[in-house]
């Protein structure tokens, strides 16, 4: 699959860079990106829940009137989870939402988001951005050069730049992150995928060492 390679200007430069098929032109596969999915959303979640129950409430434990002769139901003490202020039955409790995936499915599953992207033509290649100091403005104007500033970006480096990180992180819709971090949540959350053009070498050399 053969890309043009754009100057932060948003013209062709007259290079191309060739991203593999293997990589970017399998058939995606819907039930792993899903499950992929899943996975990093519930490791967002902390499973900090709790409440508690009868014996962590706080009230006495003495029987509240004598078992029979009083015409009423049966009753126990203060802390039963029928009564206000009671102890909840069957609450939540801390616990780990963590699921585990195999490497080979995650994998999958991001070749399988990367496809997805090439089908839709929502993948652009651009030269290596070099920037001094940070510059948010600056590198807005190069997402609205590309034609990517009013759609869900994700930008791949292929190695942390601080003055780029600190440029794009306050760009709405637009997010950067390191070819290493690059996860199937995000390929999908993103309505394109801009790399650099180190980035879709790697992704050719990487092939090529494979074959």
């Amino acid at each position: 699959m053969q890309v043009d390679v754009l100057n932060i200007q948003g013209a062709k430069t007259g290079r191309t860079v060739e991203l593999p098929e293997e990589i970017f032109g399998t058939e995606p596969n819907n039930h792993v990106v899903y499950l992929a999915v899943k996975q990093y959303l519930a490791a967002q979640r902390q499973g900090t829940h709790k409440v508690k129950t009868r014996a962590e409430v706080q009230g006495a434990s003495r029987k509240l009137h004598k078992q029979k002769g009083t015409g009423g139901a049966r009753k126990g003490n203060l802390r039963n989870p029928l009564y206000k202020g009671g102890g909840t039955v069957f609450g939540p409790k801390p616990h780990s939402y963590d699921i585990k995936l195999n490497r080979k499915v995650k994998d999958l599953a991001k070749i399988s988001a990367l496809s997805y992207k090439a089908k839709e033509n929502a993948i652009v290649v651009v030269e290596d951005v070099n920037m001094d100091t940070p510059k948010t403005k600056q590198f807005a104007g190069i997402l609205k050069s590309l034609n990517v500033n009013n759609k869900k970006t994700l930008f791949v480096l292929p190695e942390y730049n601080d003055n780029v990180y600190l440029s794009i992180r306050n760009i709405a819709g637009a997010k950067g992150t390191l070819l290493s971090d690059v996860n199937t949540y995000d390929i999908v959350n993103a309505s394109v995928l801009v790399l650099t053009e180190s980035v879709a070498k790697i992704f050719s050399e990487e092939e090529k060492a494979e074959a």
